[in-house]
């Protein structure tokens, strides 16, 4: 009997519109012959199963649970392809375990952990993984922009703290700068992280479980043809994104046995892809995803086309992966 699949997307922040183009992706690639797919659309106003003439049909939050038809259907299994909140936080992961769905990404509390990046750096550098110098503002704090940049130096990077795909991020020159890229970021989120600018190689390392496996995908090299990698570098094709990148067998393989130990650490699941700016050798952490990006231009499915993985053997692996659980 086919098992089946709920497919999230969608989600409460900035990121929404990608987590809905990630979301069809999965959609289309994922194998129907073995699966039963729903695509849920997740919105603040809304939780919804959307068919393939746009029907929207609510979700019965008591035990995630639809009936288009006037029949119950249940999910053995959910794909959390959301973007941000509450896909990347943590709460959809807590709520499907309450409910015992296995799901496709990491425990909540690493979710919470890897998405709050002050939180995950200060767990991260006790493990002696290098980071930038980073400086934290809670909204109401007294800024005194001499002071931070005394601590992080100029220029530097404002970014929200819980937020991704580069919203509420501003590369910071000048010290009269920093107060309008503070609230910038707290358009974003009420937590800022101010961090140090790291002059170097910037990569983008793919971990995923592989067939009971832990596998490191090739690494990626990012080179923007802006500023920074931002949002319009990130999706609107303004960057180059090199995979394999160009590093030597020694240095691919040092940052890849990072991003193995950082996932490790974190007993992280499911996909994950990390950050890193490589300065004189030595490869910084910036962030980690555990739901990247699942387009056909995103960079981990980039990466995984180049292990000689395919969009649907990739997918349909993740959903073998929770149905384990």
């Amino acid at each position: 009997m086919k098992k089946n699949i709920a497919i999230l997307m969608g989600g409460y922040s900035s990121e929404y519109q990608i987590s809905l183009k990630s979301g069809n992706v999965v959609y289309q690639h994922l194998n129907r012959e073995i699966y039963n797919l729903f695509r849920v659309h997740i919105f603040p106003d809304k939780w919804v199963y959307v068919d393939d003439n746009e029907a929207e049909f609510p979700v019965d939050k008591h035990d995630f649970s639809i009936s288009p038809k006037g029949e119950k259907i249940n999910f053995d299994a959910v794909f959390i392809a959301i973007h941000g909140s509450p896909g990347e936080d943590g709460y959809i992961q807590a709520y499907l375990d309450l409910l015992n769905i296995p799901h496709t990404s990491c425990g909540f509390y690493q979710a919470a952990l890897t998405f709050n990046k002050r939180d995950c750096l200060s767990v991260l550098k006790a493990y002696g993984i290098p980071c930038a110098a980073s400086f934290y503002i809670n909204k109401g704090d007294i800024i005194n922009t001499s002071y931070i940049v005394a601590k992080v130096g100029l220029p530097c990077f404002v970014k929200a703290n819980k937020a991704g795909s580069s919203f509420g991020v501003s590369k910071v020159h000048k010290e009269e700068d920093l107060p309008r890229a503070i609230e910038y970021s707290f358009k974003e989120d009420d937590e800022i992280i101010i961090e140090s600018f790291l002059d170097g190689t910037e990569v983008s390392v793919g971990v995923i479980q592989y067939r009971g496996e832990t596998m490191v995908l090739p690494v990626t090299e990012i080179v923007s043809e802006n500023d920074f990698f931002d949002y319009n570098a990130k999706y609107l094709g303004q960057s180059q994104e090199i995979t394999p990148a160009r590093l030597s067998a020694e240095m691919t393989a040092k940052v890849s046995e990072i991003a193995k130990k950082v996932y490790d650490i974190l007993k992280l699941k499911g996909f994950s892809r990390s950050e890193y700016i490589i300065v004189n050798d030595i490869p910084h952490l910036l962030e980690i995803n555990t739901i990247p990006g699942l387009t056909t231009e995103s960079i981990l499915p980039q990466q995984a086309g180049v292990a000689g993985i395919s969009l649907k053997e990739l997918f349909n692996n993740a959903v073998e992966e929770a149905l384990k659980k």
